[in-house]
């Protein structure tokens, strides 16, 4: 089986190349450019999936022969505006799915969601797939209009389609944009100067789940071979406080660090994402292996080595 994978240069998408090479995938990575590590066990072409004309993009999926695809791409949550926004997680779906409509027999098609298409959560209460989706962020709303573009096609029986809402990944590689991205980055610092580190947050009392990269790869290599279709949850199961994850990492790391937060904090409810898993249990025989603990172990590791 060949399996492409837009965006497959990035954090996630890194992850799911991994797991799919390991299955004895042929694997394709595409993004705009070139990465300056090479993705293990893919090869690559370089395409921008927003620009791309239509037939060129169906032209890349029939001469690799894939079966099927994964689209991994998208801006951070903090990009900046909401035209960023819209075309990365809009346009370059409806691009896809043009390009996929060209074909005679469109290849299975997995589109990485987020949680954050679901909004925040009732305190205590998990999230499973007929929550309303109530996006309050402006990356959440752009991951719906996407989401709902897709579920909209495979409706019709125009596409053949499996939406992967995913909780907060954790992980080697994972971005700076991240809460714990950027306390890595702030440890690996401290640990370079022989400074202590001082973390500094507005709150960490949000409750959030947060997965490791490696499960959230596992399950889309095993979607990929099953060819699921709808919409599917895919997280922990746990929420766990911001404030433990932040503490975990400090006390993996080893490097002293001082944790402070706005005197604000905690004046409002705190945010609550707990993900229902049951369905992919079901429909895949997936469920998440790795502990939080695992997955900061796995980031600390990469960013030492970086």
């Amino acid at each position: 089986m060949t399996v492409i994978v837009f965006g497959g240069t990035g954090f996630i998408g890194r992850n799911v190349c991994a797991a799919l090479a390991a299955r004895g995938r042929d694997v394709l990575a595409v993004s705009r450019t070139r990465p300056a590590v090479p993705v293990p066990g893919a090869a690559f072409a370089p395409l921008d999936l927003v620009r791309a004309a239509r037939d060129e993009l169906a032209g890349l999926i029939r001469s690799a022969g894939a079966e099927a695809v994964v689209n991994a791409a998208g801006a951070s949550w903090q990009a900046r505006t909401e035209e960023l926004m819209t075309e990365a997680h809009v346009s370059l779906v409806a691009n896809l799915q043009a390009a996929l409509a060209c074909l005679g027999k469109p290849p299975h098609f997995v589109q990485i969601g987020t949680v954050h298409e679901y909004g925040e959560g009732r305190r205590g209460s998990a999230i499973d797939e007929n929550t309303p989706a109530a996006a309050t962020t402006l990356y959440g709303r752009s991951k719906l209009a996407g989401t709902k573009l897709l579920l909209d096609a495979a409706g019709d029986g125009r596409l053949d389609c499996l939406v992967m809402r995913v909780s907060n990944v954790v992980g080697a590689g994972a971005p700076a944009t991240s809460l714990p991205g950027r306390v890595a980055d702030l440890l690996r610092e401290a640990a370079v100067t022989g400074g202590p580190a001082v973390l500094e947050f507005g709150s960490l009392d949000a409750y959030r789940d947060f997965v490791d990269a490696r499960d959230v790869a596992d399950a889309v290599a095993t979607a990929v071979t099953t060819r699921t279709c709808g919409l599917l949850n895919i997280g922990s199961g746990r929420a766990v406080r911001a404030r433990d994850l932040v503490e975990c990492l400090v006390r993996l790391s080893g490097v002293p660090a001082r944790i402070e937060v706005a005197e604000a904090a905690g004046t409002g409810p705190a945010g609550w994402q707990l993900m229902d898993v049951t369905r992919a249990r079901r429909l895949l025989g997936w469920a998440p292996r790795r502990s939080l603990e695992e997955a900061l172990q796995a980031l600390w590791a990469g960013r030492r080595a970086a």
